[in-house]
């Protein structure tokens, strides 16, 4: 299958550069796959447009802030992006830049702070860094005083840096700060309010936690011409026993999925278990590709934003218009043409679409 048939034209002001005055303020898209039915209202009222008896799985991951602004003991500038943990201590995998300037052995940091020193570095020119915190802080510890959310590319901001609203807006309001894994907001989640989980939980809808270590590879285009080429980058997740059970029942009422991050997630796990029960939380990792016309185990609805061109979210999404079948992705483009046309904003923080 062509890359190309998940391309199209995005003017650059719909690309969304600050949040909705209210998370629950932003627009929503309603698609009815039964009817092929499209209406537009307020993110607020999904709870009119979610099925009867909707349980709603979400990906409770925070955002780590973690890009790190250091310097050379000769003075220079170094930017620190933390990627994940290595297998010791305060060890991390992490991109650096400026790369060439710090090979094996250059050590960085901020007086006062910490040190940092590099100890390898991988063809994909990652780096391990040894960290020495001061205080005895872990490196996620120091990232809360000083490190930087890594809000992505296509948002702008002068000398890099985040805005005081990006700290408590490019993270949901359920965000799990235990879990600090995320190197990109679950951007689904950004629409909810602590006062729409209480209504929808009043209205007798159910809210389900997972969590998937959402990578930078969710920001990489497809460079490939064939999707079947494409090579899908691997992310962990965990979900508890009783998520899963919630999971394997499908008759106990339909499943949203709130985000790509959660779809993934229980489409892996699905994958992987079927039916079977296991003791305890279940943890594997996702490198599952969806594309049409893929199908579906475990999502029967879904809530997303308007994603990329050539991205694997919105093969994804075609997908899941049309499961099973390839009409989803001209689907998908005549319904991106209208939330277009109507001013919809666009990816992380942008607007929102729910698919029924």
């Amino acid at each position: 299958m062509d890359t190309s048939l998940f391309d199209y034209e995005l003017p650059p002001e719909q690309i969304a550069q600050v949040p909705a005055d209210r998370r629950d303020a932003s627009r929503l898209l309603v698609v009815n796959r039964q009817s092929g039915k499209i209406e537009h209202t307020v993110f607020r009222e999904i709870g009119n447009f979610l099925p009867d008896g909707a349980r709603l799985f979400r990906n409770e991951a925070a955002v780590l802030r973690a890009r790190i602004l250091a310097k050379l003991p000769t003075g220079g500038k170094v930017e620190c992006l933390l990627l994940h943990p290595g297998e010791t201590g305060n060890c991390w995998w992490c991109l650096l830049k400026p790369g060439r300037k710090l090979p094996a052995g250059r050590e960085f940091g901020l007086e006062g702070l910490f040190t940092a020193k590099v100890l390898e570095k991988n063809e994909d020119g990652q780096c391990l860094v040894q960290f020495d915190c001061e205080g005895g802080r872990t490196v996620e510890d120091l990232t809360e005083v000083i490190g930087q959310l890594p809000l992505p590319p296509y948002i702008a901001r002068a000398g890099g840096e985040n805005k005081p609203e990006d700290l408590e807006r490019y993270q949901t309001v359920y965000a799990n700060p235990a879990k600090r894994v995320a190197a990109a907001a679950p951007t689904a989640g950004l629409h909810f309010t602590e006062e729409l989980i209480g209504e929808l939980k009043g209205k007798g809808f159910t809210f389900h936690d997972l969590v998937l270590h959402v990578g930078l590879g969710t920001f990489r285009p497809i460079q490939v011409e064939k999707l079947q080429e494409h090579a899908m980058h691997s992310e962990t997740y965990s979900i508890g026993s009783d998520v899963l059970q919630e999971l394997q029942k499908p008759d106990a009422g339909p499943r949203v999925a709130i985000g790509t991050t959660s779809v993934r997630t229980i489409e892996d796990a699905l994958r992987k278990l079927g039916e079977k029960t296991i003791e305890g939380n279940f943890s594997s990792e996702a490198s599952l590709f969806l594309y049409p016309p893929a199908e579906f185990l475990g999502v029967d609805a879904m809530i997303t934003n308007f994603h990329l061109p050539r991205s694997t979210l919105l093969c994804l999404i075609s997908a899941f218009l049309t499961p099973g079948k390839t009409e989803g992705i001209a689907w998908m483009k005549e319904i991106y043409a209208e939330a277009l046309s109507e001013g919809y904003r666009f990816y992380s923080y942008g607007d929102a679409m729910l698919i029924l």
